[in-house]
């Protein structure tokens, strides 16, 4: 957090409480118009102790490489889709626009947006068997949705995508 910059906003309105979001790499601290200097330098520091504890560590596990990610398929596939679904690739790629991952099923590769790969492993199963159901059904029909349902975390995950997305600001849509 040493390398962000911090944004202290006064508000007369604002009476009592005091709050903090990021906002890029910048620190947005909201605090009473009232406050000395003393008491906003210790509500910076605070806000920024709370928000450091609550923000994952720099010191990450690697995330799978690709390779990896074709491998969880296979698992992915045995368990939820009786081994039916085998993609030829699986790859990681620089973050989509408007999507997590997508799905050619005429030559069976899947591409898994690098912004993935923060995610708890249990958000990135649900997106991997989700596209290895498109090399079984290319559309979001009934079937599809029936064949993704064998995850049992989907609607959590899918929860979880759409919150990452609106906090983000990504505008990309889980799509049902």
């Amino acid at each position: 957090m040493a390398e962000s910059r911090v944004e202290v906003r006064r508000s007369k309105r604002r009476t009592r409480t005091v709050t903090a979001y990021r906002d890029g790499d910048t620190l947005v601290v909201l605090i009473p118009a009232r406050l000395s200097k003393a008491e906003e330098a210790h509500w910076v520091a605070e806000m920024q102790r709370k928000l450091l504890k609550g923000e994952p560590r720099k010191l990450q596990p690697a995330k799978p490489s690709d390779e990896a990610l074709l491998r969880r398929c296979a698992e992915l596939s045995a368990k939820h889709l009786e081994g039916r679904a085998t993609p030829n690739s699986v790859r990681w790629v620089p973050p989509m626009r408007t999507r997590w991952a997508s799905c050619t099923p005429a030559d069976g590769t899947i591409r898994v947006s690098e912004h993935l790969k923060s995610v708890p492993a249990w958000v990135l199963d649900y997106v991997l068997v989700h596209e290895l159901a498109h090399l079984l059904v290319p559309s979001h029909n009934a079937k599809f949705w029936e064949l993704v349902r064998e995850y049992p975390r989907t609607d959590r995950a899918m929860g979880y995508l759409e919150g990452l997305s609106a906090a983000a600001g990504l505008g990309v849509v889980t799509e049902d």
